[in-house]
């Protein structure tokens, strides 16, 4: 995967298909610790002891589709290239969190990508869950909910292009506010 917002998509997938009805995803930004943190938490199925020992083995998938499930094997070791971890905690019947760190400053981070896009298209794509996007620096946290945006947007459906274009752009402008000059790919 050639970014991060494409693991975030990978996993937040694999929250839908636990038949999460909310997905939270979290970007902290602590350049003073030289620290980038990313989860995504799900109120989904969970997972027992059993599967959690073997979801980092790329030869393990609950799918029927194929032999092999690569997206935490590779979000596992994106984390670990970059001096950073990946670390899982689920409980059966209450949900998953999956937590990567990364030094910000390590030549083999990933440049964070696209998540204002990754999330429109959630939003477009799954209209009836609920997500939310927490993103924050040393000083300031932004929160996004799409609870929030339908209290606003009435009767329209949170999928409508408009709608999806106008979340695209309203976090956008808050991660270039919050992670400018924070994260180097991104110029504020």
């Amino acid at each position: 995967m050639e970014d991060l917002s494409l693991h975030l998509m990978d996993i937040m997938q694999n929250s839908i298909r636990a038949e999460a009805s909310l997905v939270e995803v979290g970007i902290i930004a602590q350049p003073s610790l030289n620290r980038l943190e990313m989860y995504i938490k799900d109120d989904g199925k969970g997972m027992t002891e059993e599967i959690m020992g073997k979801v980092t083995d790329p030869f393990h998938t609950s799918r029927t589709t194929r032999k092999v499930g690569l997206g935490i094997p590779l979000f596992k070791d994106s984390a670990e290239m970059a001096g950073g971890q990946l670390t899982i905690e689920s409980m059966p019947g209450e949900g998953t969190t999956v937590t990567a760190t990364f030094q910000i400053d390590n030549i083999d981070r990933k440049p964070l990508g696209d998540v204002p896009d990754t999330m429109a298209m959630s939003i477009m794509s799954y209209p009836d869950l609920e997500f939310h996007l927490i993103l924050k620096n040393e000083e300031t946290e932004y929160v996004f909910k799409t609870e929030d945006v339908r209290a606003q947007i009435g009767k329209l459906p949170i999928n409508d292009v408009v709608i999806v274009n106008y979340i695209r752009d309203m976090l956008a402008e808050q991660i270039s506010l919050l992670f400018g000059g924070i994260l180097n790919e991104i110029i504020s």
